[in-house]
């Protein structure tokens, strides 16, 4: 086989594994994390751009081993944890998960209720209908026919990218900011690059990653793929992200406006940078927070369904799965109408589910690395020692970083 058709080969089989791994990566790109990058880009302008370069090493390596299990095992996370440490220890995961993502759930219909307000439509229409949108697109649709819409989503993230050429940065400059930052170590500071790194790797993560990569049924002998999969959803969610601290930085902080939310930043920029950042910053936000309302619910139910050791799947009707559409149906229920009742503050809700995402991750990755590392389970494809100094070194900052920003908020 000549190298061209090889190499054409081997990108359609890559081209129709793409998806976990992207789309997993991307959802961390929600209303939380578009947030917490706009305050960022606004409160220290470029002063936070490097920390993308050690971010995208860290979700590389959590996210790899979340699939290498999956391809290697067929099983989701829950249901290895179920297996390996017993039904006990997994009925409290799955509890602090459902809470976890409840909370995570009511923050996306915020933001697009925020989204709303910002377009110009009345979030009393527009959270309804994408709660049934959201809704049908999973109870309807089948896995394929998902992952597609799925990846659509993560195509108008673009939006931020757009919405940064717009601001005409100096881009000389952004690389200098990188390369020797300006770091003002205040207490302000660290609590959000902290922030930052946290609201990059949370605990649905590693379950939605790893049952889908199962629910799509890669085999083994495709991995080297999913992994590609896996690196290529690194990047772009980073690369997302690094736009939307720029567009901040390089309209906001230059102009010394302070933000509280992405809705804050979208208001402000429409002076400083014209009505088509403004719009775009808006649909981005809007489309960030639809997409992730899909995911979580269903991350959630995947888990649950998975530890209990009931009938799942996207492939599956209502009928044959009924408690795992139930519990999707119950969470996005749930958080639409939370987010629709009067005076309600938003802010602190989503807040509080990036409390409790830190509350929660150390667990899930400390699970993640007994079972990645059991030869039982792995066979040959457990961790080698130096991805284990790797993984370990990143896991062991994530619980510091996730300690140090419960505290900051308790105290």
């Amino acid at each position: 086989m000549s190298k061209i058709k090889k190499f054409w080969r081997e990108t359609v089989i890559f081209l129709s594994i793409l998806g976990p791994g992207l789309i997993t990566a991307n959802v961390d790109n929600d209303a939380g994390g578009i947030t917490t990058y706009s305050v960022a880009g606004a409160h220290f302008g470029f002063s936070l751009l490097w920390s993308f370069i050690p971010i995208i090493i860290a979700l590389i390596v959590i996210q790899e081993m979340s699939s290498r299990m999956a391809v290697v095992t067929g099983k989701g996370l829950a249901d290895l944890i179920r297996e390996e440490f017993g039904v006990k220890v997994t009925f409290y995961a799955m509890l602090g998960l459902i809470y976890s993502n409840i909370f995570n759930t009511i923050a996306e219909f915020a933001g697009i209720a925020a989204s709303a307000e910002l377009l110009g439509i009345n979030k009393f229409v527009l959270v309804p209908l994408s709660a049934v949108f959201v809704w049908f697109l999973i109870v309807k649709g089948t896995y394929k026919s998902i992952e597609k819409i799925f990846l659509l989503f993560c195509f108008f993230y673009v939006a931020y990218v757009i919405s940064a050429f717009y601001t005409r940065p100096d881009w000389g400059h952004v690389a200098q900011e990188i390369i020797h930052p300006k770091i003002p170590w205040s207490r302000e500071y660290l609590i959000l690059l902290i922030a930052v790194v946290g609201t990059t790797i949370t605990p649905w993560m590693q379950f939605y990653q790893q049952s889908s990569v199962v629910e799509k049924g890669i085999k083994l002998s495709d991995y080297k793929y999913t992994r590609l999969d896996v690196i290529c959803g690194a990047f772009v969610v980073n690369i997302v992200a690094f736009f939307i601290v720029l567009v901040c930085a390089n309209t906001l902080f230059k102009n010394g406006i302070r933000v509280e939310t992405a809705s804050d930043a979208a208001l402000a920029l429409r002076p400083l940078a014209g009505d088509y950042s403004y719009y775009l910053f808006a649909a981005g936000l809007f489309n960030a927070s639809l997409f992730a309302a899909c995911i979580l619910p269903l991350s959630t139910a995947y888990c649950v369904c998975e530890g209990m050791g009931w009938e799942l799947g996207l492939n599956k009707k209502f009928r044959e799965a009924p408690q795992f559409y139930a519990l999707y149906t119950a969470i996005i229920a749930i958080s639409a109408v939370v987010v629709l009742v009067p005076n309600i503050p938003l802010v602190p809700l989503m807040i509080s589910a990036q409390t409790k995402n830190g509350i929660l991750l150390p667990f899930v990755l400390i699970f993640m690395l007994l079972l990645v590392n059991n030869k039982r389970l792995m066979g040959e494809y457990t961790n080698s020692r130096l991805y284990n100094i790797i993984a370990v070194t990143v896991v062991v900052f994530m619980i510091l970083l996730s300690a140090i920003l419960l505290l900051t908020y308790y105290f």
